[in-house]
C-alpha cells in the first residue's frame, strides 16, 4: 500500500467516529434504529421490558442499596493498653508445723469461709502435755491460796510465797504455749474464697514447705496494666477502665484505685491497678484483658459503619438517602474503631446512611434502601 493511501485512511478515522456519534442528533438515521441501539431486546423479552432495565440490573432505574439509621450511641475515647486480671486475695495453704495429716475437711473447688477448718495435723502428744500442765496448774493454784493465807499471818516468808507465785505463772505460760501449738495443728482458711485442688491426703506427713491447697478470692478482681510515662501528669486516680476478655462479647468496666508512680526504665511506662466487681464470677485470675483507660465519654455520639465513608482528596463524604434519592454530603470524622467511625458533623440523628453500592451511586440517583441493624 502506498504511503499516501495509508495517510488518507488514518485521517478518515476521526471523521467516521464524529459522524457515528453525531448521527442520532442530526437525524441521519431513523428513530427505530435509535431505540434498537439504546434498548436491545433479547429473545423472549418485549421492547417495554428491555427499556425498564436500568444500569446495574435495577428495575426502573432505581438502584437497590443497603443502609442504616444514624442513632445516638455511647462512645469512649482514651488510652489503649493491655493488662492481666489478678485475684483480690490468693494464698498457698501450708501447715505451720510438721506432722501427719489426720483429717481433710474440704472439697476441691468448694467455697470456704474465713476460719473454716481445712486440715488437721496429729496433736495427741501436745494434748497429753496440755492435760498434764493443767493438772499442775490446779495443784499450784490451791497451794498458792493456802500460802497467801499463811503470808497474811506471817506464818510463811515472802520469799517462799514469791517463788510459788513464779512457779504458778510459769505453768500458765506453758499452758498458753501448748494451746498455741495445738491451734497450729489446725489449718484454717485465712479468708473467704474458693479452694482449688488438694495435694495431701490423710496419713501424709507434711512440713511447712508442703503445699496443701490453693485458696483464692476473686469476688473482686484487680486489673493490672501499664501506660506510657507521658500520661503521668494526668488525673488518673478514679478513672474508669473499659476492657474485654477472651471468651466474652461483653464489655466490662473497672475503676483505677492504685498507681505505681515509679517509671519502669526498660519500658518507660507507669503501672496502674483497677478494681472490678466480679461477684457474678464471670472472670477468673490470669486472664488477658484488652482495655481502654477512658479519658472522654460521650452519651450521644453518632457512629456509622466505616464502609460508608467515601474518602476524597482532603475530606470525607457520606451518601445519605433523602426523598428517594442519594445525596453525597461532606462529613467530619472523629474516633475510629475496628468497624465504626464517629461523625462530628455533616449528618444528624435519624439520617439514613447508605452502606453498599457506593461505586454505582451518582448525585440525586433514585435508590431503594434496605435497612440493616448495627
Amino acid at each position: 500500500m502506498k504511503k499516501g493511501t495509508k495517510i488518507a485512511l488514518w485521517s478518515s478515522i476521526p471523521l467516521i467516529l464524529a459522524i457515528w456519534f453525531a448521527g442520532p442528533r442530526l437525524g441521519l438515521w431513523g428513530d427505530g434504529d435509535l431505540k434498537d441501539a439504546a434498548f436491545p431486546v433479547t429473545k423472549g423479552q418485549s421492547p417495554a421490558q428491555g427499556q425498564g432495565q436500568g444500569p446495574g440490573g435495577q428495575q426502573g432505574g432505581v438502584l437497590p442499596v443497603t443502609g442504616t439509621i444514624a442513632k445516638p450511641s455511647y462512645l469512649t475515647n482514651g488510652i489503649r493498653s493491655a493488662g492481666t486480671l489478678l485475684a483480690n486475695e490468693e494464698v498457698d495453704i501450708v501447715s505451720k508445723v510438721s506432722g501427719k495429716v489426720t483429717g481433710v475437711f474440704f472439697k476441691e473447688g468448694s467455697v470456704v469461709k474465713k476460719g473454716a477448718l481445712l486440715v488437721k495435723i496429729y496433736d495427741e502428744d501436745l494434748q497429753a502435755q496440755l492435760q498434764r500442765a493443767e493438772i499442775q496448774e490446779k495443784m499450784l493454784s490451791e497451794k498458792l491460796e493456802r500460802q497467801r493465807v499463811l503470808l497474811a499471818k506471817d506464818a510463811v516468808s515472802r520469799e517462799a510465797f514469791d517463788q510459788l507465785q513464779t512457779d504458778y505463772n510459769v505453768i500458765l505460760a506453758d499452758i498458753n504455749l501448748l494451746k498455741v501449738r495445738i491451734a497450729e495443728t489446725e489449718v484454717r482458711a485465712p479468708f473467704d474464697g474458693t479452694i482449688g485442688f488438694r495435694f495431701v491426703s490423710e496419713g501424709t506427713y507434711v512440713q511447712p514447705s508442703v503445699k496443701i491447697a490453693h485458696l483464692i478470692d476473686y469476688s473482686q478482681m484487680k486489673l493490672e496494666f501499664a501506660i506510657p510515662e507521658k500520661y503521668v501528669s494526668q488525673q488518673l486516680m478514679g478513672k474508669r477502665i473499659s476492657f474485654n476478655a477472651q471468651g466474652y462479647t461483653d464489655e466490662f468496666f473497672a475503676t483505677v484505685y492504685a498507681i505505681d508512680y515509679r517509671v519502669d526504665e526498660a519500658t518507660r511506662t507507669i503501672g496502674l491497678r483497677a478494681r472490678y466487681d466480679n461477684r457474678n464470677k464471670k472472670l477468673v485470675p490470669g486472664m488477658f484483658a484488652d482495655l481502654v483507660l477512658i479519658t472522654d465519654e460521650k452519651n450521644n455520639a453518632i457512629q456509622i459503619p466505616s464502609e460508608a465513608i467515601v474518602p476524597e482528596m482532603n475530606e470525607k463524604r457520606v451518601w445519605i438517602y433523602k426523598k428517594g434519592k442519594a445525596n453525597l454530603v461532606p462529613v467530619v470524622s472523629g474516633t475510629r474503631s475496628e468497624t465504626m467511625v464517629e461523625i462530628l458533623s455533616g449528618i444528624s440523628v435519624g439520617d439514613t446512611v447508605i452502606t453498599s453500592g457506593l461505586m454505582q451511586l451518582r448525585q440525586n440517583m433514585p435508590v431503594r434502601v434496605n435497612l440493616t441493624e448495627r
